[in-house]
């Protein structure tokens, strides 16, 4: 457990869907097109009967991820001797269920002379979801959880198409968005994780930036931060859009989207100082149960243990270097590529937080909270080098 620009290709400015969007050629064939660029989307209004129709497209491409990977944790499973059940309830998914299950302890549980982990560590917008949807069907928590999580992959993946679509276009939401639901730790999103909840809503809150919808921003960001720590870097784009929007237009209406952005992660923090009678309840289950800070040392042990022992080095050290490679490759990749601003700000905050955060750094879970650049990917490549990178 861890802790407005232009576009070169498309405007950044609100739109409504074109018949463009609606092309009668298959997803697939959109995504592996060479066209050049693709084209700036026409502001003429679709008919009532298509006007939903691009959301085949996301869909399509997250059903047939998770077939992918559930075929996949099957046959792990077969191998393992395991049910696919124990392979879903697994790693942090049975603290969520305790979470859901039994709650936050009212004491700080020590081992050793320091705070051990706990529930504490769990923010509660994703356990109280699904134990919400538990008690309403009678489903076990298990099964709720899976559920939840599987859904919110689903949203996930259409919010992120919806924002790629709007400063990239259709063809290059189709791209980035199959690279999404195929990155190695998109298996999550078939465990019980919040990762599908957290994309949901920080995308849907991009959006929102970009379209100056500050309010609805900052309520789905209050929210983000109310379901993960990660989620308070969307504030850095809400905070600089604020600034321009009041620079430019003197809109002060756009201070309610930074106002707004850390409330759900504050409201948390505070529940926790009333229920264990200890302010920084949190920070020390963080430090003492999973050993995780940040660390700006954490990237240079990582990077000269590889580099003087690259033999030998252990197999975090050279998954977290390789992860580091990546990050840094992708986040030069976005900077050229000119994304608008606000999600730009958002994919370097949280890789730079991920770089930093000991013991885990950026391991693929955490890259793909950073999911602009993965999506980057998906709209500087076309042809046979996109095809080339979502099969390796």
């Amino acid at each position: 457990m861890t802790a407005l620009g232009q576009s070169t290709t498309a405007p950044s400015t609100s739109v409504e869907l074109a018949p463009d969007d609606l092309e009668t050629e298959s997803w697939w064939s959109s995504v592996f097109d060479e066209t050049p660029a693709d084209e700036a989307p026409e502001t003429v209004p679709a008919p009532r009967a298509d006007r939903f129709r691009w959301l085949l497209r996301p869909v399509l491409i997250y059903l047939l991820s998770r077939v992918v990977t559930l075929s996949a944790m099957s046959v792990a499973a077969l191998v393992a001797h395991r049910s696919l059940g124990r392979e879903i309830d697994t790693w942090d998914s049975k603290w969520f269920i305790r979470a859901a299950g039994m709650g936050w302890p009212r004491h700080l549980p020590m081992v050793n002379g320091h705070v051990g982990g706990s529930t504490v560590a769990f923010f509660p917008v994703f356990p109280l979801t699904f134990r919400w949807l538990s008690d309403l069907t009678g489903l076990p928590l298990l099964a709720s959880g899976a559920i939840v999580s599987t859904a919110s992959g689903l949203t996930a993946m259409i919010a992120v198409w919806m924002l790629v679509r709007h400063y990239a276009g259709p063809k290059a939401a189709d791209r980035s968005t199959l690279l999404l639901a195929l990155f190695p730790a998109s298996f999550v999103f078939s465990l019980v994780y919040a990762e599908g909840i957290i994309i949901t809503l920080v995308a849907g809150t991009l959006l929102a930036l970009l379209k100056r919808r500050w309010l609805l921003a900052g309520i789905l960001a209050a929210v983000a931060t109310g379901t993960a720590p990660v989620a308070l870097a969307v504030g850095v784009s809400c905070a600089w859009v604020a600034w321009k929007a009041i620079r430019d237009d003197r809109d002060w209406k756009a201070l309610a989207a930074p106002l707004l952005t850390p409330v759900g992660f504050i409201a948390y923090q505070v529940w926790l100082w009333r229920h264990t009678g200890n302010l920084s309840a949190w920070r020390l289950t963080e430090a003492g149960g999973w050993h995780s800070y940040v660390s700006a040392a954490y990237p240079v042990h990582i990077i000269t243990s590889f580099i003087g022992h690259p033999l030998v080095s252990t197999a975090t050290i050279n998954l977290v270097f390789a992860c580091i490679i990546i990050v840094v490759v992708c986040a030069i990749v976005a900077i050229r590529s000119h994304l608008p601003t606000p999600v730009l700000l958002y994919a370097l905050s949280v890789a730079v937080v991920a770089i930093l955060t000991r013991p885990v750094g950026p391991r693929p879970r955490f890259i793909m909270l950073a999911f602009p650049l993965i999506a980057v990917v998906g709209t500087r490549l076309r042809g046979k080098p996109y095809v080339a990178v979502v099969f390796v």
